[in-house]
């Protein structure tokens, strides 16, 4: 991987040059299209994946079964050259089979910490529903400070490292809905849904999906990526549209029971410049703000009944003249 040998000045500079951003463009284009050979006929969805990951969150993709979520997770995973573990969540599973254990050790008549599958650069959560909500909150910790406490010792998770979560649709039998806390803090919420009729066929062929996701090869790596993440935490955000992004949080906690957090505004804010930064700009656009507020708000405004949220949201707040 030779992407960050000519982007290392990104790391101190505080803003990148037109070769640094040249360089990411075209690296978010080659793991954008390495996905896309697997995941036919998504190409929205795997972009937003993308910003997510840029933008230093967590995923979480619902959907019905056999729609590609795991797939997805995997391909991701791969293509970014990352170190991953997937656990499968069921309803006997132990906050210890994900984050570790500490075992007695006769020999040196200590306790010894054996590392769970937590430790690692992304944990594939599959069907994170099905398990019970003591297990599900095992992940609260981790997902919002990188570590795993146990026994009043904190152990820090290696660097990236993000969550990617599949959920099956919570009216299926044997699911746990996820509490509030747990949704709030996954970036973003997507859904794949049916593929159209070319890409199925495509799939019906071999061209795509499993068949093929053993071929793909690695176009990047952890310290690639940790380079992709500053230079979209430096793309510029004029006033004009913080102004806007701040009028669709406000108008969120004056019409809904529970409007967006703080923590979800800077989310928002964050996956806005990863867009920005996987369109080849330096600087974000109002379209940038409109195109992933729906998988940022969505899950998080969901107990108001409304399923047209998002939308509601962006007709009540006028785009600003920049």
């Amino acid at each position: 991987m030779n992407h960050l040998t000519d982007c290392d000045s990104i790391l101190v500079n505080n803003h990148p040059t037109n070769k640094i951003k040249h360089i990411m463009k075209n690296l978010t284009n080659q793991i954008l299209a390495a996905v896309n050979e697997v995941v036919l006929g998504k190409e929205a969805q795997v972009k937003l994946s993308l910003a997510c990951i840029i933008a230093r969150g967590h995923l979480l993709i619902e959907d019905q079964p056999g729609m590609g979520k795991t797939t997805l997770a995997h391909t991701l995973a791969t293509v970014l050259g990352l170190k991953y573990q997937r656990v499968q969540f069921t309803s006997d599973l132990l906050p210890a089979d994900i984050l570790g254990v500490s075992v007695y050790d006769r020999n040196s008549a200590s306790f010894k910490f054996h590392h769970g599958a937590v430790f690692t650069n992304v944990l594939l959560a599959d069907e994170i529903n099905r398990a019970t909500p003591k297990t599900q909150s095992a992940l609260l910790e981790v997902m919002e400070e990188a570590q795993v406490t146990i026994d009043g010792n904190t152990y820090p998770l290696p660097q990236p490292f993000f969550v990617i979560a599949t959920q099956n649709p919570v009216q299926h039998i044997g699911t746990f809905p996820l509490p509030e806390s747990q949704l709030d803090r996954f970036l973003m919420r997507i859904s794949l849904g049916y593929p159209d009729h070319a890409s199925e066929r495509a799939l019906l062929k071999n061209q795509g999906g499993r068949a093929i996701a053993g071929q793909i090869k690695a176009v990047c790596d952890a310290r690639t990526l940790i380079g992709l993440q500053h230079v979209a935490s430096k793309i510029h955000v004029s006033d004009g549209l913080l102004d806007y992004l701040q009028a669709l949080v406000e108008y969120t906690r004056s019409h809904f029971a529970t409007g967006l957090s703080p923590r979800s505004s800077l989310g928002l804010l964050q996956c806005a410049r990863a867009w920005a930064m996987c369109e080849g700009r330096d600087f974000v656009i109002p379209e940038d703000i409109k195109t992933v507020l729906p998988s940022v708000v969505g899950h998080r405004l969901q107990s108001s009944g409304n399923t047209h949220v998002a939308q509601q949201i962006l007709d009540s707040i006028a785009i600003p003249k920049l």
